[in-house]
């Protein structure tokens, strides 16, 4: 009895679907472009994407140039961007702004261009070319509109994205003095350093470098290690001078220690 009732409520939904889905085909297969613009912009404001991406897309070529021109792709752009597909939102957003530079959209479009690049950028672990690309895409947006009310969106978000840089570059220098590839490590903890030298991972990356020194010194071939321990010892002093009450400072002194007894300080 449950499943029969079941069935007779599917039929009138059903039915309604066919209707609907006939009368989707019809306007797909219509000349009319007026009528397909309208519906266009009806589907989008009732979520339903997929056929307004369809109907913008078809209609796309005629209106070029016409005084709607701008409004298709502004649609046309944002319906990929509802759809979460932040690479096709982002293309088109981009290319708004080189077909439309005048247009009263191209401040959002361009804004929404970055935006996308930020979405996209993934998490420190992965590479982070789509970081980048967002930072850039921010600078160059606040460059073009000095004035604009989404310059603190744009600043929060850079602030954001360096982050995830600095992660991203500790996490790589971190990553090969635990493999033990030392010399590696002393390049990649010192690349870090340099291009972040505000980074709050400062004291570890430090700390890092002076015992990918330390390290290297002690495993080293005879010929190497006075060289080495210099640079130890160098390391130090760098160091102390920065954290002089670090909570690496007992193991820090110890290498020292060590290091200067090698030196014959």
């Amino acid at each position: 009895m449950f499943q029969r009732r079941q069935i007779i409520l599917a039929v009138p939904v059903l039915a309604l679907l066919a209707v609907s889905c006939s009368k989707y085909e019809k306007l797909l297969k219509s000349p009319d472009l007026s009528l397909k613009y309208q519906k266009a912009i009806e589907y989008y404001n009732k979520e339903d994407y997929t056929k307004a991406i369809t109907l913008f897309e078809q209609i796309k070529p005629y209106y070029k140039g016409s005084l709607k021109a701008d409004t298709v792709d502004y649609y046309y752009a944002w319906s990929y961007f509802k759809q979460q597909d932040y690479v096709m939102a982002g293309h088109y957003f981009e290319e708004f702004g080189q077909l439309h530079p005048r247009s009263l959209f191209t401040e959002e479009t361009d804004y929404m261009v970055a935006y996308c690049y930020y979405l996209m950028s993934p998490r420190p672990s992965l590479d982070q070319k789509n970081t980048y690309d967002a930072i850039t895409a921010f600078q160059v947006f606040m460059n073009k509109y000095p004035k604009s009310k989404r310059i603190s969106d744009c600043q929060k978000y850079i602030q954001e994205l360096r982050e995830k840089l600095v992660s991203k570059s500790y996490l790589n220098a971190k990553l090969y003095y635990n493999l033990g590839y030392y010399k590696a490590a002393i390049i990649a903890l010192r690349n870090s350093l340099n291009e972040f030298p505000d980074t709050k991972y400062r004291e570890e990356l430090m700390y890092l470098l002076l015992k990918s020194n330390y390290l290297l010194a002690k495993n080293s071939v005879e010929s190497k290690k006075k060289e080495r321990f210099q640079n130890t010892v160098d390391e130090y002093y760098s160091f102390i001078a920065e954290f002089p009450k670090s909570k690496y400072m007992k193991e820090v002194q110890k290498m020292y220690d060590e290091s200067a007894q090698a030196l014959n300080l």
